[in-house]
Formats: C-alpha cells, sequence, structure tokens
C-alpha cells in the first residue's frame, strides 16, 4: 500500500511522525537517509542535518540548539515588525497635523476613490466584515462571464458566506443572461442563509450596498477604480433605486418565475423592442442586455416576423402599434 504523501507545515505543528522520528534520532543519535525518507520536515525545518563522513546518515541537531535558532529568527521578525510601525508612525505623524480646508473634515470622508483590484477587494472585504443587517448587490453580465467571473465568485463565496452565518441578509439583482451561467449557478446554490436573487433584462453597472451606509460602485470602464459611498443621502438614492429595480425583477434560482408572452412576443423580445423604439443600435441593444450581437440580431429577426415586419423603420412603428410596451402589457 502507498503511504499518503506528507503534507508541508511549520515547526509548531511538526507532523506525529516526524515528532517520533526526532525522538529516536535523539535517542539513538543518527538515523539513516532511508528511515526519514517518508518525513522530509525533519530535515527542511533543520532538524536532522547529514553527517559529515557519511551522507547516507542523518544526526540530530539538539532540541536547545534548535530552539534558540528559531527563537532568534523570531524575535528578528518581531523586530522588523517593530521597525516598520515606527518608520509608519514617524512617517505619518506630522502629517496628522495638516490642517484642510474649512469646512471639510478628513475622519470618515464622504467619497474615497480607490485605485487597483486589490485595494477595492481589500476595503468591500472591510465594509462586509463589518456589516450585520442587509448587503445589496448588483451583478451585470460583463462583470460574472470568463475568467473574471470564474475567479471573483469563488473569492467572494467564504466572505459572503461569513456574512449569513452572522444572520445578515443579502439580496442580489443580476442580469438575466446569467441565468445559464454555470458559475453563477452555483454559487447561488452554495450559499446558506437569506439570500434571495431576482433577474432583470438590464441592470445598472455593478453595485454593493452594505447595512444602508457604505456602497461601492465601479469609477471607469476596466474596473480598476471604484467609488466608496458614505454620504447618507447619497446611499439612500443607491438604496431607493435598487428597492425599485428589486420589484420589476423576477426570481433567478433555482427556478425563475416566467413571465408571460404578450401578443406572441417573449419578455427578452419585449426588453428588444423597447431599445430599438429608442433608435439603439444592435451593437447597443446587445450591450445593454448582455448578449453577443448575434443572438440580439436573432431576437430582432423573430420579433419582425412576428410582427410581421419588412424593415428597420416598419418595425418601430408597428412595435408602437402592437402595444407591447403599454404598462398594462
Amino acid at each position: 500500500m502507498t503511504a499518503a504523501p506528507h503534507t508541508e507545515h511549520g515547526i509548531e505543528d511538526l507532523c506525529d511522525a516526524g515528532t517520533k522520528l526526532y525522538e529516536r534520532a535523539l535517542r539513538d543519535g543518527r538515523l539513516s537517509a532511508e528511515d526519514a525518507a517518508e518525513t522530509p520536515c525533519l530535515v527542511d525545518l533543520g532538524l536532522l542535518h547529514p553527517a559529515l563522513d557519511d551522507t547516507g546518515r542523518l544526526e540530530p541537531v539538539a532540541p536547545d540548539i534548535a530552539l534558540n535558532r528559531l527563537l532568534r529568527a523570531a524575535r528578528a521578525r518581531v523586530t522588523e515588525e517593530w521597525r516598520l510601525e515606527q518608520r509608519l508612525v514617524e512617517f505619518f505623524e506630522p502629517l496628522m497635523n495638516v490642517q484642510g480646508p474649512p469646512g471639510t473634515t478628513t475622519d470618515s470622508p464622504a467619497l474615497r476613490l480607490l485605485s487597483g483590484t486589490r485595494r477595492i477587494n481589500q476595503a468591500i472585504g472591510e465594509a462586509m466584515a463589518e456589516a450585520r443587517q442587509e448587503i445589496l448587490c448588483v451583478q451585470p453580465h460583463a462583470g460574472l462571464i470568463g475568467e473574471r467571473g470564474d475567479q471573483a465568485l469563488p473569492a467572494a463565496y467564504s466572505r459572503d458566506q461569513a456574512f449569513l452565518d452572522r444572520g445578515g441578509r443579502f439580496r442580489t439583482l443580476y442580469q438575466n443572461t446569467l441565468r445559464h451561467v454555470p458559475n453563477v449557478f452555483t454559487y447561488a446554490e452554495a450559499l446558506k442563509g437569506d439570500s434571495t436573487a431576482r433577474g432583470l433584462d438590464e441592470v445598472p453597472d455593478r453595485l454593493v450596498v452594505m447595512d444602508r451606509s457604505v456602497a461601492f460602485l465601479p469609477a471607469n470602464d476596466d474596473g480598476t477604480l471604484a467609488l466608496e459611498v458614505r454620504h447618507p443621502a447619497l446611499v439612500d438614492y443607491l438604496v431607493t433605486a435598487f428597492d425599485r429595480l428589486w420589484r420589476l425583477a423576477t426570481p433567478m434560482f433555482p427556478k425563475a418565475e416566467l413571465r408571460p408572452t404578450v401578443n406572441g412576443i417573449t419578455p427578452r423580445q419585449q426588453a428588444i423592442a423597447a431599445l430599438l423604439v429608442e433608435g439603439h443600435t444592435d451593437a447597443v441593444i446587445a450591450d445593454r442586455l448582455g448578449m453577443n450581437i448575434r443572438t440580439a440580431r436573432v431576437h430582432i429577426a423573430k420579433l419582425a416576423g412576428t410582427l410581421g415586419s419588412e424593415s428597420r423603420a416598419q418595425l418601430g412603428y408597428l412595435i408602437a402599434r402592437s402595444g407591447i410596451l403599454d404598462p398594462e402589457g
């Protein structure tokens, strides 16, 4: 039977096999290299070393010598951390006396621009760690497809589940085209607790609001800048916008309630029709609804066929005449 592979660990977590073998080496004064083959941690951690006169034999390092060596390394790390602390204090202490313009405060800025994915994720993680009540989230199609989504969702799961475990409530508004994206469905199904998801054909850009006190939203197109909002009036505005979209949305998982067709026009075609009458191009429609341009054109063709349109200009007229965009529809 093949032995299980050895798992790497630190000196403070020395495995049982390594501990027993080290004790044996101390009693006997030596070991063969073959005896220590399945516990490479003893050599890696400096508790065994090859004998000078026979490289096939290993000799133990005395415990007091090993302990002093490890303590020196630990003290060196503590000293370096203390020096870093001192340098930070020396840098920031004079700046604390710098006064801003009258009427401004630097304690808790209402708006803060965050730069870089790492800094953005760090700020969101810190805010989520403090959240206790409710998190509102808007997730457009573009942010969760491809490699970006494959990396983002697993990384967010433990953080989101920890919030739910504290008794918080999670409401996520997705773009409808994400209904059939496997990693999104898997992530939503894995969350345990008060987590609800709904979908819309069109959603604004990404938004995260924690406890109705702090919000994060993109500040550029590629997601490398984000705006942290703590101004109460702005946060309230974003929450109100979210709540209104939420009431218009339909459940996403595990099975959405399908909206009825209107005169043979599907909900997706209604959304496309609304953008067509506004004069948008196929490319803009595809981008707004989170689909590729070929899929958008297939839907437009089906819509035109249902309404009996023979041209783009006639299609707009027939959409208006059909009543499919009327509020009661």
